[in-house]
């Protein structure tokens, strides 16, 4: 379940990236119209802009600060665990090795 949690996450964070280089490029390429609506309008959205990017680098760090704690327990369990998780390697690959047979 966390495994799709952190897809789900890491394909958000690059939506919103994409998101953020799209509204950047719209901006430069607006820069030269004129208008009070348009500033407004582009005025608003260099805000909002900021905004997201401040949350994307706070979603990036977090997403990085769960990854290094899920890898810091696998590991804390491997050593502390070591036939158990040599165990459950061995069963996985046997299980992987049924199942290509069967092809």
């Amino acid at each position: 379940m966390k495994d799709a949690a952190q897809v789900n996450t890491s394909k958000l964070v690059s939506d919103l990236k994409a998101v953020i280089v799209d509204t950047e490029e719209l901006l430069k390429l607006t820069a030269g119209q004129a208008g009070d609506k348009l500033t407004d309008v582009r005025s608003r959205l260099g805000d909002r802009l900021g905004v997201a990017k401040g949350r994307l680098t706070e979603l990036e760090e977090e997403v990085l600060a769960r990854g290094k704690v899920v890898a810091k327990a696998t590991d804390d369990y491997v050593h502390e665990n070591p036939w158990r998780a040599i165990g459950a390697a061995a069963g996985i690959t046997f299980l992987l090795g049924l199942l290509i047979g069967r092809r």
